[in-house]
């Protein structure tokens, strides 16, 4: 990291914390108003404050902040790369297949938290207005869904220019909630009892089935905070743990605990107790400051959603789509018009059938908690099969994490029936596009390398008698083995081979990054036929040209222009052959058929590619 100590805190402030940063303006409320409604008194504010406080120290500072972030896959973070990690170390274990699964169910569910934290966040901060002037409140869906409108059609022109401000704003929205906290707490401290677990263990044993519910609520309290591990690349572990500690934990709680001063002196606040906070002159300012904090907030959902999934195309579980770069510095700034437009759709639609931040509210949560909860799963198997933490270390922090994660999500189970049915559904429908993928894909290269011809016999009889002719011919294939249908299909129709013969093939490794010298394996087939494998990193762009460039062991150097690369498209023929369903075929066809070419995915020159079709039963 070049970046100084500052400047990455900074950074993490407007990237990381953007989510969890604007729940204060939605959590305390929802959780005395909103699905299971609380009565506004000093017992249950008390209790609820005191849940958040530990909340926050158990999820975010205890799970996240001080386990998670050692679980680096060489620097990278987040569900894939923590499911890559683990199945590195998994050959031949019995929890091999339940990490795969686990991993591809988190990343489904963060397609659905990413569809809801856009909508929910800018309609609550909009929704401020109605604090300052409650004759505006018909224009609080039209000018929230104005906004969120702009924010997608602006993601095709990245966010390098805007970005530098990302932090500098964030970092004044977090000293505002500061600032608005100690007020009200100075004007009524006694607030700041509820630090004390007590209060919350009263709270349960005095209400419990209430406390259990509010579960569901006081959750929000935390969601955005699979952020800092998912995050973890771009900034690095140290700025992102010093930003929670000395910004961002403390901003936030101080915030909740005025909000909490200011609810026990006026319970009638609770219609919007974030911005009831601010002096009454101050609140349209504060409305202005809480959408800019909800926009980044929003714009950093977005930009997981495009790096989610890139790493899932890469990995296999999704099939190739246009991958545009935004900026010619960071790597990771990409755009993927079929994720920005899809989402803009759903959240739109979102917006409009819920209505309301607090409608909102009883959708979000779920995928947040299952999200966490599979999380959970992975990080006891890292701790106990990769770290091999002693057992009598390890079972007590796993059955607190399960114990935690497990009761939030429960509690958000009873959300279903008014609104948690739709992020579930999302992520059933990703779930399903990224299985039939990853199944389909296993199942084409077997019946592909079924049918193909031993290379070693390819060579001895047709290779040697064919006519060869000038130049290079790269056959790119999946398979390491047998002979390419392209080449065969090549052959066939043009009676020739190439003088030099490449039989290429791109593996994306389980790893964010390959080091140069490890990208390139070539092997000598004689005759002039080369196998050559060349390797990425997942949070890497395959730039197959710029490789084959560097090759010095297998003859000449290769120059483009006498080059020829050729490509097999393959035709499915859905089968009642064993493998998959039938409409699991059909689906997996239709998402082969609009996959983005192979020639612009690993940037092959456009006038130098032939394509040649065949056809495939499954």
């Amino acid at each position: 990291m070049r970046d100084g100590l500052p400047k990455l805190m900074l950074g993490a402030l407007g990237v990381v914390y953007g989510d969890i940063g604007t729940s204060p303006l939605y959590a305390l409320r929802e959780t005395f108003i909103g699905h299971h409604p609380l009565p506004v008194d000093a017992m249950h504010l008390l209790g609820i404050l005191s849940l958040v406080f530990w909340t926050m120290m158990s999820v975010v500072t205890f799970k996240y902040v001080t386990l998670m972030l050692r679980a680096d896959n060489r620097g990278e973070g987040g569900s894939i790369a923590l499911q890559a990690l683990l199945q590195r170390h998994a050959q031949g274990k019995w929890w091999g297949g339940l990490v795969v699964v686990i991993g591809i169910l988190a990343t489904s569910l963060f397609f659905g938290e990413s569809i809801i934290t856009p909508a929910i966040s800018v309609l609550s901060a909009v929704e401020g207005l109605t604090v300052v002037e409650a004759r505006l409140e018909p224009l609080v869906l039209p000018l929230a869904i104005g906004i969120l409108i702009a924010l997608f059609v602006l993601q095709a022109r990245g966010t390098a220019r805007v970005g530098a401000l990302f932090g500098p704003i964030t970092l004044l929205y977090f000293t505002v909630l500061a600032v608005l906290g100690v007020l009200a707490i100075a004007a009524n401290p006694e607030v700041l009892k509820a630090v004390s677990p007590h209060y919350a263990v009263h709270f349960f044993l005095t209400d419990s089935v209430r406390a259990f519910l509010a579960l569901s609520s006081v959750v929000l309290a935390v969601t955005g905070a699979e952020a800092l591990y998912a995050d973890m690349g771009h900034f690095g572990r140290r700025p992102i743990r010093i930003s929670w500690m000395l910004i961002v934990l403390p901003a936030l709680m101080l915030n909740y605990l005025g909000q909490g001063a200011l609810l026990l002196k006026r319970p009638e606040a609770i219609a919007n107790p974030f911005f009831l906070l601010a002096p009454e002159d101050l609140r349209l300012a504060l409305v202005v400051l809480a959408t800019m904090a909800t926009v980044i907030a929003s714009q950093a959902v977005i930009s997981g959603a495009f790096s989610v999934t890139r790493q899932a195309v890469q990995l296999g579980y999704l099939p190739r789509l246009r991958i545009l770069h935004t900026s010619e510095r960071a790597e990771g700034q990409i755009y993927i018009p079929i994720v920005n437009w899809s989402l803009l759709v759903l959240v739109v639609l979102l917006a409009v059938g819920f209505g309301s931040s607090s409608n909102l509210a009883a959708a979000y949560g779920i995928s947040v908690t299952g999200t966490m909860l599979a999380g959970t799963v992975m990080l006891a198997l890292l701790i106990i099969e990769v770290w091999k933490w002693k057992l009598w270390l390890a079972l007590p922090v796993i059955a607190w994490l399960f114990l935690v994660d497990t009761a939030y999500f429960t509690a958000n189970l009873t959300k279903i029936p008014d609104g948690g049915w739709f992020p579930l559904l999302i992520g059933l429908i990703a779930f399903t596009m990224l299985t039939t993928w990853a199944r389909g894909r296993f199942l084409m290269q077997k019946r592909m390398k079924e049918a193909a011809m031993p290379i070693e016999i390819f060579i001895k009889s047709a290779a040697r008698t064919a006519t060869r002719v000038p130049g290079t011919a790269v056959f790119m294939t999946s398979s390491a083995s047998g002979v390419p249908p392209a080449l065969l299909h090549n052959l066939k129709h043009n009676k020739v081979l190439h003088e030099r013969i490449i039989l290429l093939t791109v593996v994306i490794d389980e790893v964010p990054y390959v080091d140069l010298e490890d990208r390139i394996e070539v092997i000598d087939l004689g005759d002039n036929f080369f196998r050559m494998v060349l390797r990425y990193g997942f949070m890497q762009e395959p730039d197959v040209p710029a490789t084959l460039r560097l090759v010095e062991t297998c003859g000449p150097q290769i120059k483009m222009m006498e080059t020829s690369f050729f490509l097999a498209r393959q035709t499915l023929l859905p089968s009642e052959r064993p493998g998959m369903a039938l409409w699991r075929e059909k689906l997996f066809a239709w998402m082969l058929r609009n996959a983005e070419s192979a020639m612009e995915f690993f940037r092959l020159p456009t006038n130098r590619v032939v394509e040649l079709g065949s056809q495939v039963e499954i």
